[in-house]
């Protein structure tokens, strides 16, 4: 599971990485801070399943507090994009190719608009955030134009004087982005249906055709959430409920990335007790804090907990992931025991796909208990199911499998 941070120049993306990870990266106010991508370990927060066990959980990876359980999952920071990033402007090519493997990205945009279109600073409201979604969806949807053209004249009549299956051969030619033969060949259909596409004659595809197919597959392969960072500077709850009007297809969240970093610094050193996700904190070392930090942590309990009852970066990575991929979180265990061999309780917890099975479970446990499937019980409940039993979120499952 990768997550892929995007957005232009000093809008907050390395600050929204850094809150969610506590990694180590530069965070400045002028653009192109960050060069190289940073790459680092997030976590997902669930309602952890031990307590309807009446345990405590001791996560192998990640970790489990006031019973929420904090899922890894990799976050990747790209450089900031500008207009004409496909074509290489401020090193587009370069951090568009950076994205090939993400499966889902969150867009960072600056609410406040007060950082123009190149990541310089500008007056608050003075830029149109609008303009920000747009620009991205046109660079993202020229990238995979860019890479479906490369060679498209000689690749399309190779296809036909073959009698290949474009579907199969677009598919392979965009494997690296996530594209699959089954996703190529469902595009293809509906733009025949819509639009009769000649299908057997990709030769006599049309450049506006193929951007209509470009622009269906990054949709398909890059689904993306919207990070409405700084909403505490003053006026930019109007440009948030704007977006919102703008573009109701996407799911846009409030953010401040700025609070959220403070505050698990703060718990980091231990000067707060703070969950991430939760609407408040509680001061546990009131002397170790000075007259400007307890400043601070009041402005972000007044005016960004208890008014929009998160910092927003917590959500955005759980709506990313849960809600707009449909993954869940599936726990190992047996219907008697759910300690592991070291006396772990509950141990593991996996992020697997939406609609995944029983069968598809056990694969992703090991390939032998795939291989020698033989039932799986439903934990909780106690029931058998077969291979295909449909999984569900925050199920725990315990696979039976012969030798």
């Amino acid at each position: 599971m990768l997550v892929g941070i995007v957005g232009k120049p000093s809008c907050g993306k390395s600050t929204f990485f850094k809150a969610a990870t506590l990694a180590n990266v530069a965070i400045a106010n002028y653009p192109f801070t960050t060069i190289k991508p940073n790459h680092a370990v997030a976590f997902l927060k669930i309602p952890c399943v031990d307590v309807e066990f009446g345990k405590q959980c001791n996560p192998r990876e990640g970790y489990c507090t006031e019973h929420y359980r904090f899922v890894p999952m990799d976050l990747l920071d790209v450089a900031g994009l500008v207009p004409g990033a496909h074509a290489g402007l401020g090193m587009g090519n370069q951090f568009l190719d950076d994205l090939r493997q993400a499966d889902v990205l969150v867009h960072v945009v600056d609410i406040s608009g007060s950082v123009n279109e190149k990541g310089e600073p500008v007056p608050a409201l003075s830029y149109d955030p609008v303009k920000d979604i747009e620009f991205l969806e046109v660079e993202l949807d020229m990238w995979y134009l860019g890479i479906i053209k490369k060679g498209w004249e000689k690749f399309a009549r190779a296809v036909m004087q073959e009698k290949g299956d474009i579907a199969r051969a677009l598919g392979k030619q965009l494997s690296g982005l996530k594209v699959t033969e089954e996703m190529v060949g469902e595009v293809v259909e509906d733009l025949h249906k819509r639009q009769n596409l000649a299908v057997d004659r990709p030769v006599d595809w049309s450049d506006n055709e193929l951007l209509m197919i470009a622009v269906a597959l990054r949709k398909r392969t890059k689904p993306m959430i919207i990070a409405a960072n700084k909403i505490d500077i003053s006026g930019a709850e109007k440009n948030f409920e704007r977006l919102r009007e703008k573009f109701p297809e996407y799911t846009i969240i409030s953010c401040s990335a700025e609070s959220e970093l403070a505050l698990r610094e703060a718990a980091k050193k231990e000067w707060i007790s703070y969950i991430p996700g939760d609407a408040s904190f509680t001061i546990r070392n009131d002397s170790a804090l000075s007259g400007v930090q307890k400043n601070a942590l009041a402005f972000i309990q007044k005016n960004i907990l208890d008014k929009f009852k998160t910092t927003g970066v917590q959500d955005v990575l759980n709506k990313a992931v849960l809600e707009l991929l449909g993954y869940m979180a599936i726990y190992p265990g047996g219907v008697n025991k759910l300690t592991d061999q070291h006396g772990n309780t509950l141990p593991d917890c996996f992020l697997m796909p939406a609609a995944s099975t029983a069968l598809d479970f056990a694969y992703r446990l090991h390939t032998d208990f795939g291989k020698n499937f033989i039932r799986a019980i439903d934990v909780k409940t106690k029931k058998t199911v077969g291979k295909d039993h449909k999984l569900q979120h925050r199920d725990v499952v315990e696979i039976v499998a012969g030798r």
